[in-house]
């Protein structure tokens, strides 16, 4: 089996904004983390994944919609993208010990993916 997507992001510059439209949009749960910059994390439901809204920063582009796949290695992931083509945009960065770590490239149509390691000990 291939690598699963496990994650989603929708970002935009007003945050607080798309919290109150996706969640009264798709009736979305979501769970507002402050340390992370008010982050608001969206419960899985059955058959689906989770996800994320988030306020963009100046350094980013102001709508951000985004996919992360799960893998066991995002330097060695991120150079098999640089080798097909790809671009690292965001190097290899712990989110917190308990969530994991992202990295992100660009795949040669200028699309930017996600990769998610999860915390030692943790699959999911």
């Amino acid at each position: 089996m291939g690598q699963p997507v496990v994650h989603f992001e929708i970002g935009g510059r007003d945050g607080e904004q798309l919290q109150g439209f996706y969640a009264g949009l798709f009736d979305w749960n979501l769970t507002v983390a402050e340390d992370l910059d008010n982050y608001a994390g969206v419960c899985a439901e059955e058959g689906g994944i989770g996800g994320g809204l988030m306020t963009t920063t100046e350094d980013m582009p102001p709508n951000h919609v985004t996919i992360y796949i799960q893998v066991d290695d995002l330097h060695a992931y991120l150079d098999k993208a640089e080798g097909l083509g790809g671009k690292t945009i965001v190097p290899p960065m712990l989110i917190r010990d308990d969530v994991g770590s992202i990295a992100m490239f660009s795949d040669p149509s200028g699309n930017c993916i996600g990769l998610y390691k999860a915390p030692e000990g943790k699959n999911d």
